[in-house]
């Protein structure tokens, strides 16, 4: 079922900012890629559910989310999927290209979107395509790797367009709304961006927006990315881009504690079934940020250093039946483990 008309039905209207509001209960910061997609997926599951008027054809948006590794990228496009109830799969561009047989790795992914909606054709071709590290098919460098990525991006055209693909178990899926969001670092798109003032050439008065002239000019733009090394017909199926800023490390902190399913949750919901409270002071959270934020991976590493934190203490807690309550003071001391008085 279309999930907005569902949402109207039960007196809910599933709007931009409720879906930007959902995605903040999972995902810390990245306010404006988070009004940008939620605006994106909000126009193209509307129009899916909208009667054709006059005739008029509504093309598709796919988004490109550009941002450092680590960044929330990926969860971003997870938690729409969930909000949304829609298949949700994911691809590396990196293993497409070192493919020799890309047209079968593609009809693949679809499959497995397929099975993602349980043999649901039409609800399969309502998903989402998430396919990371797009970057890495950039043409401009030459060599072998330069001809496979490119040759990946040619073979991604059609269907990021809209096209049906017979997959193996004979079943037909039609790729027309299905949403594709590609994602890649792109290091060094900066010093592109920098140099290419598109609308620097627009006079400026009194009356104009400084403001608005100023963000059209730090924006991505097609140009930016074929500069990169995209080709034009694949930069062209994108013409959504979001970036997705460097984390903090007051970010990296927030990540670990605000989320619903932040990992501090995580573990003290663990605990508490083995009927141990888990206390974490802030100073303990802010050396973890510290520390994975000279890691320079963004969130990635935060899980590793709390288990690594954490892994005295669970190792212990089973066979201590007599410990109610674990404080954590700093990454640097021995955590407290308190019995019942």
């Amino acid at each position: 079922m279309d999930t907005l008309n569902s949402q109207a039905a039960s007196g809910k209207k599933l709007t931009p900012s409720a879906i930007a509001n959902y995605l903040d209960q999972y995902v810390v910061g990245q306010d404006k890629a988070k009004q940008i997609l939620s605006v994106a997926v909000y126009t193209h599951y509307r129009k899916l559910g909208l009667p054709r008027l006059n005739a008029v054809e509504i093309a598709k948006s796919n988004i490109l989310l550009i941002g450092p590794t680590g960044t929330g990228k990926t969860l971003l496009c997870e938690t729409l999927s969930r909000i949304l109830c829609v298949p949700f799969v994911t691809a590396n561009a990196t293993s497409l290209a070192q493919s020799k047989y890309v047209n079968e790795e593609i009809e693949a992914l679809l499959q497995r979107l397929l099975n993602k909606a349980e043999g649901d054709v039409a609800s399969a071709q309502r998903g989402i395509v998430f396919i990371d590290e797009v970057d890495k098919l950039k043409s401009a460098e030459g060599g072998q790797q330069s001809t496979s990525g490119e040759r990946v991006q040619h073979a991604l055209l059609k269907i990021m367009e809209g096209a049906p693909v017979r997959l193996d178990s004979t079943q037909t899926i039609d790729t027309t709304n299905i949403l594709f969001i590609c994602a890649g670092a792109f290091v060094g798109i900066e010093s592109i961006t920098a140099s290419n003032h598109a609308f620097g050439f627009i006079s400026v008065s009194d009356g104009d927006n400084q403001k608005i002239l100023d963000r059209l000019n730090s924006r991505v733009k097609p140009t930016d990315l074929f500069c990169f090394g995209l080709i034009p017909e694949f930069a062209g199926r994108l013409p959504i881009i979001a970036n997705l800023q460097h984390l903090s490390k007051e970010l990296l902190v927030k990540i670990m504690v605000e989320p619903r399913n932040s990992i501090y949750n995580q573990f003290r919901e663990m605990l508490g079934e083995e009927g141990v409270e888990l206390e974490i002071e802030h100073a303990a959270f802010r050396q973890i940020a510290e520390m994975a934020f000279e890691y320079k991976v963004g969130a990635r590493s935060l899980r590793g250093i709390f288990e690594e934190m954490l892994t005295p203490v669970l190792y212990q807690i089973p066979d201590r039946p007599e410990i109610r309550k674990v404080v954590i003071k700093s990454l640097f001391e021995e955590p407290c483990l308190l019995t019942a008085p």
